[in-house]
């Protein structure tokens, strides 16, 4: 499902392009393993800096993550910072909706 939330974003904003679902399913593995490991160490380090920001500096550590994957996975690029940042909030929404429409819409 990350790999087509991503073709998703790839299709809505023009600075983030993914080549095939291959290069989206291996781009969405290795973005959830960064966001896995690399992510709660930035956060720790940061947190001054997000406590200033008032968390808003979170979004600057999600848009470098999802750049610093654009370059590590052959297929899937992002133009600038600005289209990581964007890329990274649409896959964020795109992610949480489907993840609620599969998973959490109904309780029993």
């Amino acid at each position: 499902m990350n790999a087509a939330a991503l073709l998703l974003v790839a299709y809505l904003y023009p600075g983030v392009n993914v080549e095939s679902f291959f290069a989206a399913a291996i781009a969405a593995l290795v973005l959830g393993l960064v966001n896995a490991v690399v992510r709660p160490i930035l956060v720790i380090l940061t947190f001054p800096v997000t406590l200033l920001t008032l968390g808003l500096f979170l979004f600057v550590i999600n848009a470098l993550l999802f750049w610093l994957v654009a370059e590590l996975v052959q297929g899937f690029t992002v133009t600038g910072f600005l289209a990581a940042l964007v890329g990274s909030i649409l896959y964020s929404l795109i992610t949480l909706v489907t993840s609620w429409i599969l998973f959490g819409g109904k309780k029993s």
